[in-house]
């Protein structure tokens, strides 16, 4: 089974921000983080969570997927294939999940989400480096 764990951080909210990612597969780990424009931190937990799901595209992980996340609004619209104002986040989310198969779900608390949690801190780095002159 493959865990894949997402994770957002802003500055400001709408703030420049990053996302991280964490990939857990039988044979090793893969950690990415990038950086995010402006954006809600709604938006950029749905970002992370796009980004997860493309990533186990791009690397060619197929099979059991367990997602976890501790954004509560990500995981709530994942269940009800519904999210009032952030359709156009959720919609694309919902293609990627759909295109992978078999997707199991789970909110779990910040403190069990440390890992992604550090790479989004990292994208957010990389963001602000961004933005300076």
């Amino acid at each position: 089974m493959i865990q894949l764990y997402t994770d957002a951080a802003t500055k400001g909210n709408p703030g420049i921000g990053g996302i991280g990612i964490l990939i857990v597969t039988a044979n090793g780990q893969h950690q990415l983080h990038y950086p995010l424009a402006s954006m809600s931190n709604h938006q950029a937990e749905f970002a992370a969570a796009l980004a997860g799901f493309q990533a186990l595209k791009q690397l060619g992980l197929t099979g059991m997927i367990s997602y976890y996340s501790d954004s509560k609004l990500v995981i709530d619209a994942l269940q009800k294939r519904y999210a009032k104002h952030y359709d156009a986040e959720l919609t694309p989310l919902l293609q990627a999940v759909d295109a992978q198969g078999s997707v199991l779900w789970q909110w779990i608390p910040e403190r069990r989400n440390h890992g992604a949690h550090q790479l989004a801190q990292q994208g957010l780095r990389d963001a602000e480096n961004q933005s300076k002159p």
